[in-house]
């Protein structure tokens, strides 16, 4: 006779693609449990600037628990979130469409219409996630405007479309989104806070929308928890699954066993890939031999404009407030974090060419003799991220890596086709150079990106992709696992081609998609 469920869908991970499937599932009629491995947070649970270790970032093996976690491969260093609702938590809010030329990518334009496919969905998602446009331009972005004039492309500039309530600054209203069916909100005052936690209640979060949703509907999230094994009652799925859970920390880490119809995984790609690397050696064998191929970043390009003007502020805005199209393939966002926020200061240094490591070392040496009290008070400004305007590069062209199992966990390599990502485009130099030459700043790359020629990501994708059989891809356009049924990959890892713009949007709306395809129970 068979066990009784304890649910009828464990949904693992709290991000973009499992917050959607949680409040989609209970209300189709099903039992949902979400676990996170990060804490629940509140406003005052904030840091107020990234200092603050203990409150910001996650590296459980120095006890800090916080929602940020940078992770270094060989290949690429990864940006994250972590907590009740995955990376809305520290995400810059942009919400964009991307271009045409990812709809039609051959990686998985076979696959359907894909523009067709979801246009119905990214409105949905827009509006669960309260975009507006940012009203306000403030001095990095009047900075941009004026590059784009002198590019001749103003008209390519315009604001970002961002998950953030405006309203009036700090006023607290009911809720302006859902009938009054969501929590309370306060208005934007333009601190800059977003990436490092917004303590004002501003900041459209997933615990702002699906997630608090989903629990008003009756599903459980249970924070502090990670999934460590999954494996199926048959050999196929069809009669569920029994999960293992650990908790994160604590000096006894008692597991726990659920029985569950179906899973979906939404972990991202540093935890749904893993896990499933990992199931696929030991109790879900039927997996495909994909799992951890074509990974993708936006091939992005993060650099710091540190200003010596003593007028000027980058501190002031929501954390990305506009964007120029610098062609069809690229564009250049200004990034800021709010002040007193200058941890990133400790990992800066002069931006230097590509090249070979020694030639690049030479460069790095040759900027510092050449320019040593310029460099010096760069590193040492007052306040960073109020002389610091972080540009952040993008661009649609396609690289992938593909990720394994190592003796130390998860390893990157680029062994996946197509050229791998790098720091080092031209473009992005030469854009950063004219916008440090309107504000008397100075051009800065992170040391992984300079001395190690590692590029930063704060957008990785892929590993678990769509295909036609289990021999193109780990799931289906429906984002169901080959191999097995009642199991479906709902987040980042299932990106199949490059959006070449932030992706938090596409992974809600695709989210929505594989949702609206889940029957209703019976």
């Amino acid at each position: 006779m068979q066990e009784k469920y304890d649910y009828d869908y464990l949904v693992i991970g709290s991000g973009f693609g499992g917050s959607v499937s949680a409040l989609r599932l209970i209300e189709k009629g099903y039992s949902v449990l979400v676990v996170e491995k990060g804490r629940r947070y509140h406003a005052e649970d904030f840091p107020k600037t990234n200092w603050n270790l203990k409150r910001w970032m996650w590296l459980p093996v120095l006890r800090l628990y916080g929602f940020f976690k940078l992770t270094f491969f060989r290949h690429i260093t990864i940006l994250s979130g972590v907590g009740v609702g995955g990376g809305s938590l520290v995400y810059a809010n942009t919400l964009p469409v991307p271009k045409k030329s990812f709809f039609l990518s051959p990686a998985w334009a076979h696959l359907a219409d894909w523009e067709a496919e979801l246009e119905p969905f990214y409105p949905l998602a827009l509006k669960m996630l309260g975009a507006e446009t940012n009203p306000v331009f403030h001095t990095g972005d009047q900075t941009l405007q004026s590059l784009a004039g002198d590019l001749d492309k103003l008209q390519w500039f315009e604001p970002t479309q961002v998950a953030v309530y405006f309203g009036e600054p700090d006023k607290t209203v009911a809720d302006p989104y859902f009938n009054g069916e969501g929590p309370e909100r306060s208005g934007c005052n333009f601190c800059g806070g977003c990436m490092v936690g917004c303590r004002y209640n501003a900041k459209n979060t997933l615990d702002k929308n699906y997630l608090y949703l989903a629990e008003k509907k009756g599903a459980d999230i249970m924070a502090g928890q990670e999934v460590v094994h999954i494996e199926s009652v048959d050999s196929t799925g069809r009669a569920g699954y029994r999960v293992t859970l650990r908790p994160v920390s604590g000096l006894f880490r008692r597991e726990k066993k659920l029985l569950v119809r179906a899973v979906v995984l939404a972990g991202g790609v540093l935890g749904t890939v893993p896990l499933l690397l990992k199931m696929k050696k030991k109790s879900l064998t039927q997996l495909s031999d994909m799992i951890g191929r074509q990974i993708r970043t936006n091939n992005e390009s993060l650099i710091g404009i540190t200003t010596l003007d003593k007028k000027i502020r980058f501190s002031e805005g929501v954390a990305i407030s506009s964007i120029l199209h610098t062609d069809e393939n690229s564009h250049l966002e200004p990034v800021r974090y709010p002040s007193g926020s200058g941890f990133w200061r400790l990992l800066m240094s002069p931006m230097v060419k590509g090249g070979p490591v020694l030639v690049r070392l030479g460069r790095l040496v040759f900027d510092w003799l050449r320019h040593p009290l310029i460099n010096f008070r760069t590193y040492f400004v007052r306040d960073w991220a109020e002389k610091t305007q972080i540009l952040l590069f993008m661009q649609t062209l396609d690289s992938t890596l593909r990720f394994s199992l190592g003796w130390l966990g998860l390893k990157s390599s680029m062994e996946d086709g197509g050229s791998a990502p790098t720091p080092f485009i031209p473009e992005a130099h030469d854009l950063a150079w004219r916008f440090a030459g309107k504000v008397s700043g100075k051009p800065t790359s992170l040391l992984t990106e300079t001395m190690l020629g590692i590029p930063t990501t704060a957008h990785i994708l892929g590993g678990c992709v769509m295909g036609v059989d289990a021999g193109q891809g780990v799931i289906d356009k429906y984002n169901r696992v080959f191999g097995y049924e009642n199991l479906l990959v709902v987040d980042g890892s299932m990106i199949s081609a490059n959006p070449g713009v932030n992706p938090s949007l596409t992974i809600t709306a695709l989210a929505e998609r594989a949702m609206h395809y889940v029957p209703e129970k019976k």
